[in-house]
């Protein structure tokens, strides 16, 4: 049975830790103590990093970086367990626990709160939304995060929410890995409660758990399934490290994802239209070459927080440059608030990949190091949608159309439903004449008046 630390060796260490940082250093510097006495039998390990132990010892870990994802700049100081004296101190990029950390490791000054639970923010209704014309081919999406704290698994639910909600991605064509296979993550707020984005359940379907394993399956199941002109989203959360010749991806569990073994399981996909990944861990940007030339897409787009040699910044619910990027393709931000400026630079009516990262890069956190790169011809106008040939002039009145549409089914599920399966094929169908022959002014809304009526009478939301 491990001995715990004398209480007065106990607050004598702490209070030296504290008097190592300037008044500066210690408003943004969070300290844990493993709380007990480890022996020269003793290891410990800061993900790849072995510190080993010489003799009874108190370890304090540093964390410099405490809103940054892993790996970033930490240290180990291990102090005499019985003098409570400083002995020495290690430079490391990952905590002594990513995953379930014990009941002794305990934080005893943390003025860098990851989490607020005290924090609200007013949401704004954003039920009706313009709906956008499906793009030819299937869409596929793998939203991937290992060791989840809660600002990485409210990425994924932001980025599955608008897969889902706007662009009508099919369920079964989105595979979500998450942490243990769950909507569940490590650390504050527990038990796990609602989404903050609007404060509503977690919506998400997990698939399996954040695994090498578990990526390597769903992109096994997607050599059986492409065809020429799909499209795949690859995005990535959580923590990540550098180990001298790779970047990597942390896991849940099992080996560590690197660069290049990503990158040729990718390589292993079929010809197809479409590959598009975004990335937020730390050292995301060593991953860039390895994808762009393994991919077999016509054309491919990456996108990550930072450059190989640096880490990404954390936020309090969300991870900011995935905050962000996510954002411009969603049109407003997770609170369904206004974006800083309209991320449709080309006003074309659609927000292309290139145009998500342009608006992340625009207000990212002066932390983050954005890259980006395109391959392929035109690769930059990659889209998850189409641009409407006629509908979009009657936006408003569209918007009134189904706004009654809804108060008439009154259930958010249903009415997404009907939107995807009767409304959007008539909507394209009718657009796509309008295209070759041009409505009469006067009679443009007519028609659409009549789609809705019919669409609303058959889903016996109102009487015939």
């Amino acid at each position: 049975m491990a001995k715990s630390i004398h209480p007065d060796i106990l607050r004598r260490i702490q209070d030296n830790a504290i008097e190592r940082f300037s008044m500066k250093r210690r408003m943004t510097t969070n300290l844990y103590i493993l709380d007990e006495v480890r022996t020269h039998e003793d290891v410990i390990r800061a993900r790849h990093q072995v510190i080993n132990i010489t003799k009874p010892t108190a370890v304090v870990f540093v964390d410099e970086e405490p809103k940054a994802n892993w790996a970033h700049k930490c240290r180990y100081m291990l102090y005499d367990a019985e003098s409570g004296r400083l002995y020495r101190e290690i430079k490391a990029g990952f905590p002594p626990f990513l995953v379930n950390p014990p009941e002794t490791y305990k934080a005893f000054h943390t003025p860098v709160v990851v989490h607020n639970p005290m924090r609200k923010i007013w949401n704004l209704d954003r039920k009706i939304l313009f709906p956008m014309r499906f793009r030819k081919g299937n869409r596929y999406a793998i939203l991937f995060s290992g060791i989840s704290n809660n600002r990485h698994t409210n990425d994924l639910e932001f980025l599955y929410r608008q897969l889902m909600n706007q662009y009508f991605f099919d369920e079964e064509n989105i595979r979500v890995l998450n942490y243990d296979g769950s909507v569940n993550y490590i650390g504050m707020p527990q038990p796990v409660g609602n989404w903050p984005g609007d404060n509503t359940p977690y919506t998400m379907v997990v698939d399996d758990a954040g695994t090498k394993k578990a990526f390597e399956k769903a992109i096994d199941d997607l050599k059986t399934r492409l065809k020429p002109q799909d499209m795949v989203i690859i995005h990535t959360n959580s923590h990540g490290g550098h180990n001298g010749t790779d970047s990597y991806l942390c896991t849940y569990s099992g080996p560590d994802y690197t660069a290049s073994d990503l990158a040729q399981k990718i390589g292993e996909l079929p010809k197809f239209a479409d590959l598009v990944v975004m990335m937020e861990q730390s050292h995301s940007g060593g991953f860039h070459d390895a994808v762009i030339e393994s991919s077999t897409a016509n054309r491919t787009t990456f996108a990550a927080a930072c450059t190989e040699g640096k880490s990404s910044i954390g936020g309090a619910d969300f991870n900011p440059f995935t905050h962000d990027w996510i954002s411009a393709i969603a049109g407003v931000d997770s609170h369904g608030g206004a974006l800083v400026s309209d991320p449709d630079y080309d006003s074309s009516g659609k927000i292309s990949t290139r145009e998500a990262f342009n608006y992340a890069d625009d207000v990212h956190h002066y932390f983050d190091s954005p890259v980006y790169s395109a391959y392929g011809i035109d690769a930059g106008d990659q889209h998850m949608h189409e641009k409407w040939h006629y509908l979009h002039i009657y936006r408003e009145f569209i918007m009134e159309e189904l706004r009654i549409l809804y108060n008439s089914l009154n259930d958010i599920v249903r009415y997404r439903t009907v939107l995807k399966k009767k409304v959007l094929p008539a909507f394209i169908e009718l657009d796509d004449n309008w295209a070759v022959t041009p409505p009469k002014p006067d009679q443009a809304e007519k028609t659409i008046d009549k789609i809705i009526q019919s669409i609303t009478q058959e889903s016996g939301a109102l009487e015939a």
